[in-house]
């Protein structure tokens, strides 16, 4: 019998070039951890909005999860017929997510994969287009998390690789990526979803998640920020226990330039706890857009952040904020505060 032992101690990520095959990149298209264990059933539809229990409904019956009818007048009745995607439209906090996740674990599919829309362009751009079509070939069912509309080319490339796939038979689902903490600014992305995805609209049915935020973030919180001895202290605590890193902020937001965005899950692997120190804002929007991509993946795994510098939040100026990646960033605001209060 051989006894596991967790890895301990400090690591640099700027010095971590990891390599990670297709079919690695593939395998690890899953719910993140904390929606492993997601279902319809872990899925508390709020009776004041009518629309929540709708789309678990309308989800349970797609994904093949609906309780049979019961006999009586309506057992003849004609089932509605199902598009091959569906698109859950609704605001941060509603449950989308969940939902999403609970259609993936429910459908009893052979073939099925969970990502971010950044994974899936990820993968295109490491692999090429026409090797990703063929490695998703024959899948049953394609879940794509927070669909971006941001970037025309990415779009495009989405949009024309989700065409290949259900023309094969493939089923999809999606969420919108609505901005966290945005007090309702592109609240319901549906019009634009369908608009920019246009040669794929009909193949989509569109289902609308009215609510509040059930996480009740603070519009206005802003991340922890540590001074050298807190942050000195946290990292020694975490590397007792586990592998926590250490790097300077500018030099790992210069090493990500260097590693392909499919790969970021890999620098994180096996970590407890990210440290940064020094904490700059952003001059270059190629470097804070592979930061947004990096922290997804730190989100995702549920890791700590313990930094020194400047708030977290205030990383992306103003100018960047009023740019056509604004959603981009409030996502990351609002997952940069919650990561260094975890």
């Amino acid at each position: 019998m051989t006894v596991s032992s967790t890895r301990t101690g400090v690591v640099h990520l700027a010095e971590r070039t990891p390599q990670l095959a297709g079919a690695e990149m593939v395998a690890a298209l899953v719910p993140p951890p904390q929606f492993e264990q997601a279902t319809f059933d872990t899925y508390r539809a709020d009776p004041a909005y009518p629309s929540q229990q709708g789309a678990k409904d309308l989800l349970m019956a797609f994904s093949g999860a609906a309780a049979p009818a019961k006999g009586g007048l309506f057992r003849r009745a004609k089932k509605p017929e199902l598009k091959p995607g569906v698109y859950l439209d609704g605001g941060f906090g509603v449950g989308k997510t969940h939902l999403l996740a609970a259609v993936y674990h429910a459908m009893p599919a052979r073939r099925k994969y969970f990502g971010s829309f950044i994974e899936y362009t990820a993968l295109v751009g490491a692999l090429g287009y026409q090797n990703t079509v063929e490695l998703f070939r024959g899948a049953d069912l394609i879940c794509i998390d927070e669909f971006e509309l941001d970037d025309p080319g990415d779009t495009m490339v989405m949009t024309r690789l989700l065409g290949e796939l259900v023309a094969s038979g493939t089923r999809l689902a999606a969420t919108s990526n609505t901005p966290p903490n945005a007090l309702g600014e592109g609240r319901f992305a549906a019009q634009d979803f369908l608009r920019e995805i246009h040669a794929m609209a009909s193949s989509f049915q569109t289902i609308r998640i009215d609510g509040t935020d059930y996480r009740h973030r603070a519009v206005d919180g802003h991340a922890d920020v540590l001074d050298t001895a807190q942050y000195e202290a946290a990292i020694a605590d975490a590397a007792a226990h586990g592998l926590a890193s250490d790097d300077a902020f500018d030099a790992l937001v210069a090493h990500l330039a260097h590693v392909h965005p499919s790969r970021y899950i890999r620098l994180i692997e096996d970590l407890a706890l990210v440290g940064l120190r020094d904490v700059a804002p952003f001059s270059d929007q190629s470097a804070a857009l592979r930061f947004v991509a990096f922290i997804d993946r730190v989100y995702d795994a549920q890791l700590p952040i313990r930094a020194t510098g400047i708030s977290l939040d205030l990383v992306f100026p103003e100018e960047m904020l009023a740019g056509g990646y604004r959603k981009k960033y409030l996502r990351a605001i609002s997952r940069l505060v919650a990561s260094t209060l975890a």
